[in-house]
């Protein structure tokens, strides 16, 4: 076939149009490869420069968390040091309990916390690690001592006597009078006392006795104001002094006084005192 003068076969033809359309769309497909290599390069260079500048940011808050932590840690114990070789600031101090900076209601647990942390905190100082050894030595001898040879403890004993239920029953129908009301009763039971002492009897003091259950209702009375209650607090005082008085003389307290009445005599005063505090204090 020729054009125009120039020849060529059909084949050369449609070869060379294979080869422009193959060369045509390879030249389209380059296009974007090249275009998303260059974008896969640019978010790694983005991603690098991010990591770059976040990770010192990171390690440099949490830094700072930890250093907020551990002084805390610190601050509990009494001390702000952070150093391996620092030494222990209550080295010199004598009570074992202190040293550790615990209670002496601390458990077993609480003083085995207390040394590992010091023992970890000041460990490069070695006179520092003896003086918290030598006070958890004192203190696990002492408990290993009162476990062994029990002691009563007074003060635990009172305070759990006083804190019971009985005890604050009874303390709650109490309460404090005036200072007139005190002297006045005062006055009558020590003018009682003073007569059962002065005139004895063959029969014993059974007018004084009787005077006081009196003395005790009409006081209750003026308290109270109410002559039921006031007779059976009278009557219930009256008796329950009576049996408390001859117990404390027949077991506890020796003889007072001397003569073929004293027990009754010295009973009668050991009453008297009882009821002067109901006919006082009874609420």
């Amino acid at each position: 076939m020729s054009v125009y003068g120039l020849s060529c076969s059909p084949s050369r033809i449609s070869s060379c149009m294979v080869s422009a359309r193959k060369s045509s769309s390879l030249h389209g497909l380059a296009s974007p490869v090249t275009k998303s290599t260059s974008c896969c390069e640019r978010l790694k260079r983005l991603s690098c420069i991010d990591r770059n500048y976040l990770t010192p940011l990171i390690h440099k808050l949490s830094t700072k968390r930890n250093d907020k932590i551990r002084s805390r840690i610190y601050a509990s114990f009494g001390d702000m040091a952070d150093d391996s070789t620092a030494i222990f600031p209550r080295i010199h101090v004598k009570d074992p309990y202190k040293r550790l900076g615990i209670s002496r209601e601390a458990s077993e647990e609480e003083i085995q916390a207390a040394r590992n942390f010091l023992i970890n905190k000041y460990a490069g100082h070695k006179p520092s690690v003896d003086a918290i050894e030598s006070a958890h030595d004192k203190i696990i001898m002492r408990s290993f001592l009162e476990r062994k040879n029990p002691k009563i403890n007074i003060n635990k004993k009172i305070r759990e006597v006083t804190q019971s239920r009985v005890v604050k029953a009874i303390a709650s129908r109490f309460e404090a009078p005036s200072t007139n009301v005190i002297l006045k009763t005062a006055s009558a039971f020590v003018v009682l006392g003073m007569l059962t002492v002065l005139f004895p009897t063959e029969e014993g003091p059974t007018l004084q006795v009787a005077i006081s259950l009196i003395v005790t209702i009409y006081f209750i009375y003026q308290r109270l104001r109410s002559r039921l209650r006031a007779f059976l607090y009278g009557i219930g005082a009256f008796f329950g002094s009576w049996l408390l008085g001859t117990f404390l003389m027949v077991s506890v307290i020796p003889p007072l006084l001397q003569g073929p009445r004293s027990l009754e005599v010295s009973t009668s005063l050991i009453s008297y005192i009882l009821l002067w505090v109901s006919s006082s204090y009874v609420k």
